[in-house]
């Protein structure tokens, strides 16, 4: 069943009009280079900015979705990863939620060892804690979409392979998820990969595929060795005749 549809979505100068399905329970890399498009991609899913297209989630056209129906579609995590707020990690995950719901909130404390830190004041914790209460936010609704920017980004190795099994999870649960990387190494945990650049979706493969690809190379200025990744070589210039 398709989950997601999106038709000639775009940002003017940013992210050239594209369409894309994505299927209900697929775990989704969006990779590339900086500034090449990923974050505008998961924005313009969102609606989060005034961008062009459409996009459905089961049929229903997000863009006439009301503030309540749209947080049980998707969910949306940023990258950054500032709270300026002085109140409890426990209400900001609430806020993921419709009305009171002590008992999911817990749950997701839980999942993520906030247990802790679930009433210290938000803005006093580290990067990566915050990145956990997000991401718990994130989840708490239960959205059929999760639009999720970085969620590996300032994490120790723990953490991020517990939240990479978390996604796995969702994504069987039957949820689509949608994952902006950088990280390459964690590409083939995914099922599928997007390969963003200028602006455009340059490529859709399976990770394996797309990684074995020129495209991937030219893109991304490296090419596979035994032992991982290195600078491509540049081709010598020719000399004039």
């Amino acid at each position: 069943m398709t989950s997601l549809v999106a038709r000639q979505i775009g940002i003017p100068g940013r992210l050239q009009p594209a369409d894309l399905d994505v299927q209900a329970g697929e775990l989704v890399a969006l990779v590339g280079p900086n500034g090449g498009g990923k974050t505008s991609l998961l924005r313009v899913l969102a609606r989060i900015e005034n961008a062009s297209g459409v996009v459905a989630i089961d049929g229903e056209d997000l863009d006439l979705a009301p503030l309540s129906r749209r947080r049980r579609l998707l969910s949306f995590l940023p990258a950054s990863r500032d709270v300026i707020w002085p109140i409890a990690p426990r209400d900001v995950i609430a806020l993921g939620l419709d009305g009171p719901n002590p008992a999911r909130v817990d749950e997701l404390i839980g999942l993520l060892e906030l247990g802790s830190l679930a009433d210290r004041p938000v803005n006093r914790l580290s990067t990566g804690e915050r990145a956990r209460v997000l991401l718990a936010r994130a989840l708490v609704g239960n959205p059929k979409i999760l639009l999720l920017d970085e969620p590996l980004s300032n994490l120790d190795p723990y953490w991020v392979l517990r939240i990479l099994s978390i996604l796995e999870i969702a994504a069987h649960s039957g949820q689509s998820v949608l994952v902006a990387l950088h990280d390459l190494g964690q590409l083939p945990r995914f099922g599928r990969a997007l390969l963003i650049a200028d602006g455009q979706v340059q490529m859709d493969e399976a990770p394996a595929s797309l990684m074995a690809s020129e495209r991937f190379e030219q893109v991304f200025r490296i090419q596979a060795t035994q032992g991982g990744w290195e600078v491509r070589r540049q081709a010598d210039p020719q000399s004039s005749p």
